[in-house]
């Protein structure tokens, strides 16, 4: 990495993307997790730049609104109309000059639509820049197949003579591996003059930065070329063949880190993982499992099969097994699938069970309480050492407004019953088989449904379950009670 910080990075993102053939600008397009913008301004931030510049123009407050949600501290620059290359470097640095930026050091210019691209290959290739002390370095590349690129011509010293474009290489050019990613270091001084001496004395009438290398080469400056050491990192985006091309090299990217960080991945190939997923080691992803956004997952897990989390924390030594789970929290050594449903606001606390066919949404779960099975909870808070008896429901909707429901510990809900909010049911407290709770049950009660009315019967665990955590709960929340009426 070099010593100095960059002046600028530049990134350039006005183009339209007509080949994406897509309403949405094809710099927004996601891979891994982040879109294709987002990626670059996430590498380029990495070498700490005084300044850093988006240069937008096709969808421009659409691309704007994003870098505001993802990347509030960029600065945008407004290509009107998109008159190549040079144009656009020119709109960042006469922009950059009017908000005062002092750009006496080492200038990066980017493509916006390189997701690949390495935080320390721009690193690498500001130190060589600086260490050659050259105009302009172009970040290169050596690659299998070089048809179509433009070629790195060099001198016998290294330096860069030119670069050739493929219609107009000759044989022998068109043998050189190394290609032009469009991509640069520059001295930011020399930049800002160089990008007003651009012409457009050319079959499209635009301005190409690419010229502004055989200008600084004939005042006499060095231009130098570094090769990034994996020519993936330059390769563009420009359809969504090649877009999944690089979801797909970038997943195994990201995969294989996680990896060599000493978790186990059993079937890469069908296991996705977006670039800001933590794991901690010793876990286990089995195959087709689907890890998004900022889901963190702790150590000696086992996720999967098939399991699709987002934005999901997972405990230390929990199962997670065939589990779709959206913004919840599942604590550590917890018990969930297979075929569950975890919606936002849900949080299972320590050795939580959530099984089968169960969907749980804004609501918590309690330290050791068990939801088995084919049974929905929507807004409702379950105390700790409690079950929740298989086909129940809680009734969270009454057509105009949510409400929730509290279940104490040590609870004992009944087989297929109907919990309708809001309603409380105490500690130790029972449900028969079918029941509907429609009133709170107090502590030890036990609620049994009778035609279409509720039967709550006091004191029933303590007489019918002595000696149980139920039992000592209900004890202990009428002990409770008696001390609050006292006071």
């Amino acid at each position: 990495m070099s010593v100095n910080r960059p002046a600028a990075v530049i990134v350039l993102a006005a183009g339209e993307g007509t080949r994406m053939k897509s309403k949405l600008p094809k710099v927004l397009h996601e891979i891994g997790g982040r879109s294709m913008l987002g990626h670059v301004v996430a590498a380029a931030r990495e070498v700490e730049p005084r300044h850093s510049v988006v240069v937008v123009g096709h969808a421009r407050e659409q691309v704007r609104a994003h870098l505001a949600e993802v990347a509030p501290g960029v600065d945008t620059a407004v290509q009107e109309e998109q008159n190549g290359t040079g144009h656009a470097v020119r709109m960042a640095v006469e922009h950059l000059a009017d908000a005062g930026a002092d750009l006496s050091g080492t200038v990066v210019l980017t493509c916006g639509d390189t997701p690949l691209l390495r935080g320390d290959t721009l690193g690498e290739l500001v130190a060589s820049h600086e260490n050659e002390g050259n105009a302009v370095t172009v970040l290169s590349a050596r690659v299998p197949d070089a048809h179509g690129y433009g070629r790195i011509v060099r001198e016998a010293d290294g330096s860069v003579a030119g670069i050739v474009e493929h219609s107009d290489a000759s044989e022998t050019e068109r043998a050189i591996d190394e290609i032009n990613s469009g991509m640069y270091a520059f001295d930011g001084s020399l930049l800002a003059k160089v990008v007003q001496r651009l012409s457009t004395d050319n079959a499209k009438g635009e301005e190409y930065i690419t010229d502004a290398l055989s200008i600084l080469r004939g005042d006499g400056h060095r231009v130098g070329a570094w090769a990034a050491g994996d020519r993936h990192e330059v390769q563009g985006v420009n359809d969504r063949v090649q877009l999944a091309e690089a979801r797909r090299l970038l997943n195994n990217r990201v995969v294989e880190q996680h990896m060599r960080s000493g978790v186990t991945v059993v079937d890469p190939a069908t296991t996705w993982v977006d670039v800001q997923v933590r794991i901690g080691a010793d876990t286990v992803i089995e195959p087709g499992c689907r890890l998004m956004g900022t889901t963190a997952i702790g150590e000696d897990a086992l996720v999967g099969p098939r399991a699709v989390l987002t934005d999901t924390t997972v405990g230390d030594g929990a199962e997670v097994r065939e589990t779709t789970a959206e913004r919840a929290e599942i604590g550590p050594g917890a018990d969930v699938g297979p075929y569950t449903y975890l919606r936002p606001g849900t949080s299972l606390a320590e050795r939580t069970k959530a099984g089968a066919f169960v969907e749980v949404k804004n609501s918590t779960v309690g330290t050791g309480s068990k939801v088995p099975h084919l049974t929905y909870v929507g807004d409702a808070d379950i105390g700790v050492s409690s079950n929740i008896g298989c086909s129940s429901v809680f009734v969270n909707y009454d057509g105009v407004n949510k409400s929730r429901s509290t279940i104490g510990d040590h609870v004992r809900i009944g087989s297929d019953n109907t919990i309708v909010a809001p309603v409380q049911v105490g500690d130790g407290a029972y449900s028969g088989a079918g029941s509907v709770v429609r009133e709170d049950v107090p502590p030890g009660a036990l609620a049994v449904s009778e035609g279409h009315r509720q039967r709550t019967i006091d004191g029933w665990t303590q007489r019918k379950r002595p000696g149980t955590a139920a039992a000592e709960a209900a004890d202990n929340a009428e002990r409770r009670r008696a001390d609050d009426n006292q006071q």
